[in-house]
């Protein structure tokens, strides 16, 4: 990212200017919408405080149960062999039909399993074109089981083999896990840590440099956070003019500083940054031509020349993430582009006691007052009425062919506006932060017990979508990655009888008394299967175990966490190498050559102290770094679950 002085410095020494680095960390750019206004220029993210909070950027349409029924249906579907081209086949779609119809658990229509038949017909022409793409819960959650060609999963597979094949003693076992969740690359390990990292002031590091610049660079202090407005933008005008094309700016405007969280409405305010810790991602080139993909800084803790081939690997993946990405992203830039399927307006019973005669039900006894007898009414209308359920109306269409009440502003998803990431970041490039884990089960073990509602990282990082490759599952039962979404509360557009709530759990699953939050649905982590989401929706590892309990299983995963590419972060281009054991292995060579003996060497080496950081203390700062973490996603639920319902009550 090209470093420019504030006004008035221009000439003088300055620092790189980058949140936690020159700017304060919670610094966030704006820029002016056609009306005028100071608008945030950034993606959607459930970390940010105005996204979070009612109204927010964050919110999904609030989705009636038969609408997750069918986007499940349409997930499960996309699932079989060659659906692309079954879905046209009548026979078989009426074998579909059959079985979703009869299916007890589910409630579903004809004309739900036709609008979902329809819309797999038109995903089935975009997925032959795209190279298997299909988008299957909205948001968007993307998966595809084919743009990863299978020569490039064994050869993943081959140039990993060589981070599991160390001693035992040497294996990482992730903190807490019990010894089955094994890390192979993890960013928790030698982050960011302010006020004891080293940043260059000048230029970035390079594959090839950046263990020998270990400890250049000044330290990065302890970030600061202002809740002030910025005066001035670090941007320019060639960033100005990617912004402007991504984020459809007029002109870019004056930063902020973005805000905490108000947690459920009180004065207990949690901050969605660490002031301690970062995440460092690696610098991605993607100005080549094709799908060309180069990382130009190191992956944190893969060390860039003995696993070089695996950082080719890891290239090859990011360029097949990238169409993926590009789908996910376009919801995030034009949430009002999210369709739905199922319109809820009104509310309708059938049976329908309240309308019914007064002399059915109940009626008075002799001697009975009235209050009581009404109380008794009332519960039997409350027992005996049955909300009407919605449906879809007619066959799925195109979405330019939508109704504007079922997709408001689907014309910004023309190729003009769509997200195109190589298109818009083509000079700029991506930060991204890698992650490599296996779950191992064994005989002793045999069930992993899931994990909890969460999204990755802290703001710091901005991450704003995540690219899951699941490479090499053995001996496991089917395994889920459920997800879960903040949805909007406001239900002033649908007309319903004063003090009568039942509707909302009938329709939509939620309750007046609790939070807007619902269960989308979950995506089958098969061998083979590459996954992205976006972060403005929670997601869970669900359970899972050994299919045969006498031998043991895993699952292996890569992660790619996506920096909003609005922004630049501190990344390893401008940190370099922390670690202690590769710094001592690059400057061996040298001592040796001054005929040091191995005892002075490792004198040496011992009085390194504060810099660079040893592995030991390395884990040390991760379980800091975990307990941080784990105190801030508990606080972060309580936000994401704060927004609940207005209903309207009668005041008698």
């Amino acid at each position: 990212m090209p470093q420019h002085p504030p006004p008035g410095h221009q000439g003088k020494a300055y620092p790189p200017y980058l949140p936690g680095f020159g700017l304060p960390v919670n610094y966030a750019p704006l820029f002016n919408d056609q009306y005028g206004n100071s608008r945030l220029s950034l993606f959607p993210n459930v970390l940010i405080a105005s996204d979070i909070l009612r109204g927010g950027r964050n919110a999904l349409p609030l989705t009636t149960l038969r609408e997750f029924t069918m986007l499940r249906l349409m997930n499960q579907l996309t699932d079989k062999p060659e659906w692309d081209k079954k879905v046209f086949n009548e026979a078989i779609i009426e074998k579909w039909k059959a079985e979703a119809l009869s299916t007890e658990s589910l409630d579903i229509t004809p004309a739900m399993v036709n609008w979902c038949i329809a819309e797999l017909q038109y995903k089935a022409k975009f997925f032959q074109s795209s190279g298997g793409l299909v988008t299957v819960y909205n948001g968007d959650v993307v998966k595809s089981d084919t743009i990863i060609p299978s020569s490039l999963q064994e050869a993943l597979k081959a140039a990993v083999a060589p981070l599991e094949n160390v001693p035992d003693r040497e294996k990482d076992w992730h903190p807490g896990s019990g010894e089955k969740v094994l890390n192979l690359v993890h960013p928790s390990l030698f982050p960011l840590v302010y006020g004891r990292s080293r940043g260059l002031k000048e230029g970035v590091t390079s594959l090839d440099d950046c263990i020998e610049r270990c400890g250049e660079g000044e330290t990065i202090p302890v970030s600061r956070i202002i809740y002030t407005e910025a005066t001035w933008s670090p941007a320019d005008e060639v960033n100005e003019k990617e912004e402007c094309e991504l984020a459809e700016h007029e002109e870019p405007d004056d930063g902020v500083f973005e805000a905490n969280w108000a947690i459920g409405g009180t004065k207990w305010r949690k901050y969605p940054y660490s002031r301690k810790f970062q995440w460092l991602p690696c610098q991605v080139d993607i100005s080549g031509e094709g799908d060309s993909v180069k990382i130009t800084s190191y992956i944190n803790n893969l060390h860039p020349r003995h696993h070089k081939h695996l950082y080719y690997i890891i290239e090859k993946i990011i360029a097949r993430a990238i169409p993926l990405w590009n789908l996910t992203l376009n919801t995030l830039k034009a949430p009002q582009t999210v369709m739905q399927r199922i319109c809820y307006e009104e509310v309708e019973y059938d049976p329908d006691p309240e309308a019914a005669d007064e002399s059915e039900g109940p009626q008075q006894e002799d001697g009975e007052d009235d209050d009581t007898f009404y109380e008794r009414r009332r519960e039997w209308i409350s027992d005996t009425r049955r909300v009407v359920q919605p449906e879809p109306e007619g066959l799925y269409k195109p979405p330019f062919a939508m109704s504007a009440s079922q997709c408001y502003g689907m014309d910004e998803l023309t190729p003009k506006y769509s997200i195109d990431l190589r298109r818009h970041c083509r000079e700029r490039g991506l930060q991204i932060i890698v992650k490599l884990a296996n779950i191992h089960l064994t005989p002793e073990k045999p069930e992993y017990k899931g994990d909890t509602w969460h999204v990755e990282g802290q703001l710091n990082e901005h991450i704003c979508s995540t690219a899951l490759y699941y490479y090499d599952n053995e001996n496991i039962t089917p395994t889920t990655l459920a997800f879960r979404q903040q949805s909007d509360p406001d239900t002033t557009h649908i007309s319903y009888p004063e003090d009568v709530h039942d509707w909302l759990d009938a329709v939509f699953g939620c309750s007046s008394e609790d939070s807007a939050i619902q269960q989308v649905g979950g995506i089958d982590t098969r061998e083979g299967r590459l996954i992205t989401f976006p972060n403005i929706l929670q997601h869970q590892v669900r359970p899972f175990k050994l299919v045969d309990p006498t031998k043991p299983g895993h699952q292996k995963v890569i992660a790619l966490f996506l920096v909003d590419p609005l922004i630049q972060t501190i990344s390893t281009a401008h940190v370099p190498c922390q670690q202690k054991e590769w710094w001592m292995e690059a400057v061996g060579p040298a001592l040796a050559q001054k005929q040091l003996p191995a005892e002075v060497q490792q004198l040496v080496f011992d009085a390194i102290d504060e810099f660079p950081i040893s592995m030991q203390e390395a884990k040390k700062l991760r379980r800091e770094l975990m307990a941080e973490r784990k105190v801030f996603a508990e606080d972060h639920s309580i936000t994401f679950t704060s927004t609940g319902f207005s209903l309207a009550v009668s005041e008698y």
